[in-house]
């Protein structure tokens, strides 16, 4: 979300959804509020600080990480506040594992994505780290029903091996699809709420999420292409949660509700699924983050999703 103020960004992300609540991230605030420095701030017996070239694990918790970790529950006191008596799914996010390797380094320079056992030990931390936040945010809002999402935009370059090295001039082994899956099977498995991954770049690898066990997948739709709709119908069928980024992430003129979600509801069809399982299949949400668009517009965007979404649901035809 855009702006430096929790208590506004949580009463925005509570009003304006109403159905899926969230707890928000301010990453204008500065380094320990982006989505890495805030994913961070959550490891278990693994620190990180801010170097010039990036976020670089370190020996034990500095300022860097204190900040993280205070803005953090900033957020949580004001989400907690704007949640009284509320009971259903709250969704948080974290950075997954494969984006947070890719995007901090070792000691060495390199991102700890070239160390398979510093991605390991990072896996089992964060696992740890998000189950101790699940169970805080549940004690806050006991009424909650945490969905936990987890960002991996750089998913798709980490199975391609288009990380590039510290130098710029190479670039790191792709992972093994089965190590990636192992990964995110574990967080899926250990973190004791459904998990969501989110992916905003070109090829979703529905498949390989499936099969990772996680409960939904949110990807922006207008990146998909004829080679992906087998896949986007049979997680559909399967009963994974789809999580359609269709309204965009940046100020821009919005259709009506029910054009917003045209090409959802086209694709629909053009798979042969039931029409009535449109509704519940498919979540709407923007295409990406919110953080450079004007706050104005996020509420807007935030509300127009909730109004396309309610389109499906009165019109799957």
């Amino acid at each position: 979300m855009p702006g430096t103020d929790a208590r506004e960004a949580a009463r925005v992300a509570v009003e304006a959804v109403g159905t899926l609540p969230f707890l928000a991230e301010l990453p204008a605030r500065g380094p320990g509020a982006d989505m890495i420095g805030r994913t961070l701030g959550l490891l278990v017996e693994l620190y990180a600080r801010v170097e010039p070239s990036g976020w670089r694990f370190g020996d034990r918790p500095g300022r860097d990480t204190k900040r993280a970790r205070a803005w953090l529950g900033e957020d949580l006191d004001a989400i907690e506040e704007f949640t009284q008596g509320y009971q259903g799914p709250l969704k948080i996010q974290a950075v997954g594992p494969w984006t947070l390797a890719a995007g901090v380094e070792l000691r060495s320079g390199e991102a700890a994505l070239r160390d398979p056992g510093a991605c390991r030990d990072l896996t089992a931390s964060l696992a740890e780290g998000l189950r101790l936040h699940i169970a805080d945010v549940r004690r806050r809002v006991p009424g909650a029903q945490v969905v936990l999402q987890l960002d991996e935009p750089s998913l798709i370059a980490v199975l391609r091996g288009q990380v590039r090295t510290a130098s710029g001039y190479q670039t790191l082994r792709a992972v093994d699809r089965g190590v990636a899956e192992g990964a995110l099977r574990l967080l899926a498995e250990t973190t004791g709420a459904p998990v969501v991954v989110h992916s905003c770049a070109p090829d979703v690898p529905f498949a390989l999420l499936r099969r990772a066990g996680v409960a939904g997948i949110s990807f922006d739709f207008d990146l998909l292409t004829e080679r992906d709709w087998d896949a986007f119908g049979e997680a559909a069928e399967a009963g994974t949660a789809l999580f359609a980024g269709v309204v965009p992430g940046t100020d821009t003129g919005l259709s009506d509700p029910a054009g917003s979600v045209s090409g959802v509801r086209a694709l629909w069809r053009r798979l042969g699924l039931a029409p009535g399982d449109l509704a519940s299949a498919v979540a709407i949400t923007p295409s990406c983050g919110l953080a450079g668009a004007d706050p104005a517009y996020a509420r807007t965007a935030l509300v127009h999703c909730a109004r396309a979404a309610r389109s499906l649901v009165d019109n799957p035809e």
